[in-house]
């Protein structure tokens, strides 16, 4: 005979008050901070095409697309953080 074990997870009580406001605020803050490292990264990355387009330095491509990547990669934690903020 198999038994089949059933576990109940304890979910917590829903947010209220101030504290709901400061999820929302947390969650809206990450949020911003992910669309500015985005915008930043697209910038970087018109630099690097810019750059690449007028002949330029090779060192000054690779350090605009270095740019556009780990603006890229903050922008993507940052949303990431901003899913986050949702469980207590």
């Amino acid at each position: 005979m198999s038994a089949v074990v059933r576990t109940v997870a304890s979910e917590a009580p829903p947010h209220r008050g101030f504290r709901r406001f400061w999820v929302a605020l947390k969650q809206l803050f990450h949020e911003f901070i992910g669309a500015i490292f985005g915008v930043l990264a697209l910038f970087w990355l018109q630099n690097a095409f810019r750059a690449w387009s007028r002949d330029a330095a090779h060192w000054l491509i690779g350090a605009s697309v270095f740019l556009a990547a780990l603006m890229a990669v903050f922008s993507w934690t940052s949303f990431r953080a901003a899913r986050r903020v949702q469980s207590p």
